[in-house]
């Protein structure tokens, strides 16, 4: 499967969404995310024009102009990393559920650890808003790994300014 690439610069910085032909298969959020993603690749090719679709729908959501992406999303992982991610777009705009409450709503109350990890392994970050998952105590816990809670944070900020 042949990939192609667009960025796009956000309020957050860089972002990279990556594409097959029908769908966003990746987005790279970090620049250390991006330097993984090329180095375990074939060579990417940018291809503005497969990609305007979904940086335009990206442009949107960070203008506040767009709550809930359309563009068609090629979601691949384990089963149960499929229900949590599925469920992550059941989670209204500007809103958040802890990691307790996704188990709950797969019908896997005890398995909010696994939510977690599914949630750090999901390929599509904002347009799977994984973003909207805190802790149990209202925390902000996980997020593309240590360091990188901020982005949450200004995401659910973003989403509550325009709420």
């Amino acid at each position: 499967m042949k990939l192609v690439y667009d960025s796009y610069q956000s309020p957050l910085g860089l972002i990279h969404i990556l594409m097959d032909e029908t769908a966003v298969v990746g987005v790279e959020l970090t620049p250390e995310g991006w330097q993984r993603r090329l180095a375990e690749s074939d060579p990417l090719v940018r291809d503005e024009i497969c990609c305007r679709e979904a940086v335009g729908q990206l442009e949107e959501y960070f203008h506040g102009k767009r709550q809930q992406f359309t563009v068609p999303l090629s979601i691949q992982g384990p089963t149960f990393s499929q229900r949590v991610w599925q469920e992550l777009c059941n989670i209204p705009y500007g809103e958040t559920r802890s990691y307790a409450e996704v188990a709950q709503a797969i019908d896997r109350p005890t398995s909010y650890r696994a939510v977690g990890q599914a949630n750090r392994r999901n390929p599509l970050p904002i347009f799977i808003p994984c973003h909207r998952v805190i802790g149990k105590d209202g925390g902000m816990t996980g997020y593309i790994g240590k360091g990188y809670i901020s982005i949450k944070e200004q995401l659910l900020a973003l989403e509550r300014s325009y709420k």
